[in-house]
């Protein structure tokens, strides 16, 4: 009897050694309420931007100047603009803009903060100063003054249908130093462990222990930053469209779309031209900022309050 107990001790803990890290951070997260929210209202989001579009009847630019501003009915779910364009479609072309620059800017960001982040940790010395004080000098300035600043500076050389990609570029430049901080700092305390001595006696190289073996060890942070990243990235986005330094019409963002609500006249009177827009963002820079906050918990359940 007492063995079969030990044998069924042995399985389960067995069983328990299984399980991944991933696997763990995975059953903490669907703990969290607000965060599963949070991920089903950015599934739904993403869903209807990237499909939508291709099941509306009408197109994302077409002019129809007799049915311009028209209050919502059932053939215009979200009414018209000042041109006639079927507003729910342009939310939704929209929503893949906005969204697209959030995350390929967190992609710039994850670059840039995985190189000076993992090279300054590793090495030290010289070039840790060099990658550090050259991220820090663009950490100190103020992001949506300079990021203004630049947009005007470069936008003016910069056509209509490219501006995508330079607001891509300039928040993703501008938010990696946070990043390449944290990295470094982890990576500081990792290149001291056993499982790098072990990788130094293989002989193995610089290159591949610092992207084989310590950057995927500071995994779980970057996922949160990025996470959370995209979220901001949003918003700058559509700070910057707001103020017409970002993506310019025809081509619609949320933040542009905003844009709606300067006019006194639309303010008070067509509200489904400004209302809208404005919640798509809230709810998706809630939702993301929902699902960070989860991913941090779960990754460090210390960390709950």
């Amino acid at each position: 009897m007492k063995a079969d107990t030990v044998k069924k001790i042995d399985v389960k803990n067995e069983e328990q050694e299984v399980i991944g890290v991933w696997k763990m951070v995975w059953d903490n997260f669907k703990k969290n309420k607000l965060a599963l929210f949070g991920l089903i209202i950015i599934s739904i989001l993403s869903l209807l931007v990237f499909i939508g579009p291709y099941i509306s009847p009408y197109e994302r630019d077409s002019v129809n100047l007799i049915n311009a501003e028209q209050a919502p009915s059932l053939k215009h779910l979200l009414g018209t603009d000042e041109l006639g364009r079927d507003y729910f479609t342009r939310i939704l072309h929209g929503g893949q803009i906005s969204l697209r620059v959030g995350l390929f800017s967190v992609g710039v960001s994850l670059i840039l903060g995985i190189l000076f982040g993992g090279l300054s940790g590793y090495y030290g010395g010289w070039i840790d100063n060099i990658l550090m004080r050259f991220a820090e000098i663009i950490y100190s300035f103020p992001f949506l003054p300079l990021a203004i600043t630049l947009s005007a500076i470069i936008g003016t050389r910069v056509s209509p249908q490219n501006k995508m990609y330079m607001v891509m570029l300039i928040i993703g430049v501008l938010r990696f130093p946070g990043l390449a901080r944290m990295i470094r700092g982890q990576i500081l305390t990792l290149r001291e462990q056993e499982f790098m001595q072990a990788a130094t006696a293989l002989g193995l190289s610089d290159t591949r222990k610092i992207f084989r073996h310590l950057i995927p060890n500071t995994f779980a942070y970057i996922i949160v930053n990025a996470t959370l990243g995209v979220a901001g990235a949003i918003l700058s986005e559509s700070s910057l469209s707001f103020l017409g330094l970002g993506v310019v019409p025809p081509i619609p963002t949320w933040g542009n779309m905003v844009t709606y609500a300067t006019r006194s006249h639309v303010l008070k009177n067509m509200p489904w031209l400004w209302i809208p827009p404005g919640l798509c963002i809230f709810l998706a820079v809630m939702s993301i900022n929902l699902i960070g906050d989860g991913l941090r918990d779960a990754i460090d359940p210390k960390s709950n309050r």
